[in-house]
């Protein structure tokens, strides 16, 4: 295996501008619904303003010398097929030729959507190639619309294409034996875990808000008891957070139940699929990370990738819906991810008060629950 990198060594950052075109519209909240009382309605959180400001913060912000850029490329859809079945796309094709549709509640395929999604899968497959060819460590893929909801057969919750899913896939068609995926966008990572929920080649972890299912398009609870069936028994972790858990309590539930078991599965690549919206002032959640949080899981994460997979790393945008302190988080998460001495830049907000004594108890059940429960964490 390579040497690791010097913290140096830059993040390369693939993006494509065409993932912009992915309009979502206006209305309450997600719903693209004009109530006729409103003067003003407000763009749908997942707007194209969110992934401009993460742009431009790492173009123009002071991590900026860190990064070098790598232009996105259109997937093609046999290569969807590897995680997506033929049905489901035929639907999204249709969809887009019809002119759109709302495919489940805030999800909106509208004209310019899907070549957007298939930019996001492309260029999300392009970064991991890059890894794959031993051309860098580090890659990051900027990408809307976002991808971790979306199941093999459906989309879900603002995503039509699985991009962290096709992503992992190739890497185990590419010759890694096993793969770990971190996800700590505040919802559960339903999609990609369905997708590999009966895989033991795949660990799927998912830090999130204690939410639950929301209906047809998400099934799945997120609950500790969703472990994986079959082969892939033991191999979904789940970790539900309760609301306001904040950095403290995130470091906690890396250090005592991510670190551990990726530790013990010992994969040969990780793909970190994150999310800013489980900061203190999304729209979207309550988990009330900070610029701190995210850099301390960067930090975990790094290591975790230095001691396993020789430092390579696939990192995945999902969501993050405050349009200026996401690009902040973004910033605070990739100086975590490079390791760096000291901050880059400091937090605009500062402070914000937190109490872990509730989350810690609540990770502690969940960390006995998965040490009685999962086969892979006992063994010798």
């Amino acid at each position: 295996m390579a040497t690791s990198p010097t913290p140096m060594d830059p993040i390369d950052v693939f993006w494509h501008e065409g993932m912009l075109k992915h309009e979502t519209g206006t209305g309450v909240f997600d719903s693209g619904m004009d109530p006729g009382f409103l003067d003003v309605l407000e763009k749908h959180p997942e707007n194209s303003d969110r992934v401009k400001n993460m742009l431009s913060i790492l173009k123009r912000g002071p991590i900026s010398p860190y990064i070098s850029w790598h232009p996105g490329t259109p997937a093609l859809v046999p290569q969807l097929l590897s995680f997506h079945t033929q049905e489901y796309i035929n639907e999204l094709i249709e969809a887009d030729r019809n002119g759109g549709k709302m495919l489940c509640t805030g999800t909106f395929l509208n004209p310019g959507s899907w070549d957007a999604a298939l930019l996001a899968a492309g260029t999300t497959l392009s970064a991991m190639k890059h890894i794959l060819d031993g051309c860098g460590k580090i890659a990051y893929a900027l990408v809307r619309p976002p991808g971790h909801h979306a199941q093999p057969t459906q989309a879900d919750g603002y995503c039509f294409l699985n991009n962290a899913g096709l992503a992992v896939q190739l890497a185990l068609d590419s010759g890694c034996q096993k793969v770990a995926v971190i996800d700590i966008d505040v919802h559960y990572g339903n999609g990609t875990a369905e997708g590999f929920y009966r895989s033991n080649k795949v660990l799927t972890i998912s830090l999130h808000m204690n939410h639950g299912t929301w209906g047809p398009s998400h099934p799945q609870n997120g609950s500790v008891d969703e472990v994986g069936e079959g082969e892939g028994f033991g191999y979904n972790m789940n970790i539900p957070l309760p609301n306001g858990t904040g950095d403290r309590g995130y470091v906690y539930a890396m250090t005592e139940l991510v670190l551990p078991a990726v530790e013990k599965f010992e994969p040969d690549m990780i793909v970190w699929v994150v999310g800013q919206d489980s900061s203190a002032f999304d729209p979207n959640g309550r988990q009330c990370l900070t610029m701190n949080g995210y850099r301390e899981i960067g930090q975990i994460v790094r290591s975790l990738a230095n001691r396993h997979t020789g430092s390579r790393l696939l990192i995945v945008q999902e969501g993050g819906y405050n349009v200026t302190y996401s690009a902040y988080c973004l910033h605070a998460m990739l100086e975590g991810a490079l390791n760096l001495s000291c901050p880059l830049l400091s937090d605009p907000i500062a402070y914000y008060p937190e109490d872990e004594v509730f989350s810690v108890k609540v990770i502690e059940s969940i960390k006995q629950y998965q040490q009685d429960t999962l086969p892979f964490l006992k063994e010798a």
